[in-house]
């Protein structure tokens, strides 16, 4: 018998943030194929113990080596072949991975060979043993939608299992544990942060936690929310539909997150699709070319601070050290004289993606929203097929309906989730932190964003 081998890992690979879309922006809670993980999954969680969170944790989450997001040995594609074992005394996956974490030592017979061969027992072993002493005694292991769930005392491991037809294990995957933190805990936590920070919890409208809620913080990406927005009050209104077709232009492509880049010019699309691919993968050419398409005054009336709305090709223009000038230009003209910059800019190609990287951060050019604005627009829009895609760092199994949108760029990170619970209580937490002083610790941010809204799911 012959499968693919999936890789043990103990926490998901690295993040790559790119531009104004981010892995933050898409698919982030999607079943793991039978293959290397994508790293188009949840931001990894790299120490999960909620009562050391502090200044420190929030500036060295990555230090934990053994438990860091590089995890264990990956093995992509790699075939493992089945020798002739003598039969286990386990049948079900639930029952392999109970006797992971009831048995002291694990025992090699569990394992096919060539598993072992490339992730030595003592290996995995020391994995067990660092989730067991974090999380607490096992409660139960049982099956979900996208694999099983491993619960102890202290949280809720997430897990994928193939076995062979006598139950030796071939595939072992364990993703990020899922460890609630109290809303009061949390915001103590973010609170210490050396970051400018933003964040608003609502519960059926009502404010339930804060810090500097009506406080504008730049957003990166989750700009979007306004465009889909402002696009939603026009489709109500008759001027355009969902199944508007458009051909899309050259001038409205942006650099990446997205796909539509690369399309060629004249594509035909819809705005259903314009606005699907613009939340789902925060797709920056569908963003812009719904920009161009509503209007950019439309957009700014949702927030007037952000006047004249800019583009992703304009910020990621203007943000380019070869237009220092114009960036100088826009930051100390009148809104005539922005508006002449950005005419301007429209002669100018799309940056290089690498001089972009390498550059100073610099919030100047950037959209500015409040988190009590973002809970308001996302809950304007979290009902729309285009909202009920992407999860972000929530649990789709604990909530009956989740609308997310986030956003990263250097110096700029933000998560804002609306969820309704099975009782029909909704939350909203809108996070956003800026730095210009330091990089932003995006996991271990993310770490305390994801466990807020694990332990409202108790509520």
């Amino acid at each position: 018998m012959i499968g693919f081998l999936w890789a043990l890992l103990l926490w998901l690979m690295p993040l790559s943030w790119i531009g104004l879309g981010s892995v933050t922006d898409f698919a982030l809670a999607q079943p793991i194929p039978a293959m290397t993980p994508s790293p188009e999954v949840a931001p990894a969680i790299s120490n999960p113990s909620p009562p050391e969170f502090s200044n420190e944790f929030l500036a060295s989450t990555a230090a934990d080596s053994e438990l860091s997001r590089s995890g264990l040995p990956g093995i992509t594609g790699w075939e493992a072949t089945i020798a002739s074992p003598s039969p286990p005394d386990v049948r079900s996956p639930e029952q392999a991975l109970q006797r992971l974490f009831s048995s002291d030592p694990i025992q090699a017979s569990w394992f096919v060979p060539n598993f072992l061969q490339q992730i030595p027992l003592a290996q995995i072993q020391g994995v067990l043993t660092k989730i067991a002493t974090r999380l607490g005694d096992l409660q139960s292991v049982r099956a979900t939608e996208t694999g099983y769930a491993i619960r102890f005392a202290k949280g809720t491991v997430p897990a994928q299992i193939r076995l062979t037809a006598d139950g030796q294990i071939m595939g072992l995957f364990f993703e990020p544990p899922l460890i609630p933190i109290p809303v009061e805990e949390a915001i103590a936590i973010l609170e210490t942060s050396p970051y400018t920070t933003g964040v608003l919890v609502t519960k059926d409208g009502n404010d339930i936690a804060a810090i500097n809620p009506d406080m504008p913080v730049a957003v990166a990406s989750a700009f979007k929310l306004a465009v889909l927005v402002a696009l939603k009050q026009q489709i109500d209104n008759g001027t355009l539909s969902w199944d508007t077709v458009v051909e899309l232009r050259p001038e409205w492509k942006s650099l990446r997150s997205g796909i539509l880049q690369d399309w060629p010019d004249g594509s035909q699309v819809t705005i259903d699709t314009l606005a699907t691919l613009m939340m789902f993968i925060s797709d920056n050419t569908a963003a812009d070319a719904l920009i161009q398409i509503i209007g950019r005054d439309s957009i700014a009336a949702l927030a007037q601070r952000n006047r004249p709305f800019l583009t992703t090709k304009e910020v990621f223009t203007l943000k380019d050290t070869a237009n220092t000038a114009l960036l100088k230009r826009y930051q100390e003209g009148n809104a005539l004289a922005r508006q002449q910059v950005l005419v301007e800019l429209g002669d100018r190609p799309v940056p290089d993606e690498n001089r972009l990287a390498n550059a100073p951060i610099n919030l100047e050019a950037e959209w500015w929203f409040t988190p009590r604005e973002l809970c308001r627009l996302i809950e304007t829009v979290a009902d729309l097929p285009a909202m009920q895609i992407n999860p972000g760092v929530a649990n789709r199994n604990a909530w009956k309906q989740i609308a997310f949108k986030g956003g990263s760029e250097p110096g700029v990170f933000n998560l804002t989730t609306w969820l309704q619970n099975q009782q029909g209580q909704t939350y909203c937490v809108a996070a956003s932190w800026n730095s210009t002083q330091q990089p932003l610790n995006e996991d271990g941010l993310t770490e305390v964003y994801q466990g807020l809204i694990i332990g409202l799911e108790a509520e």
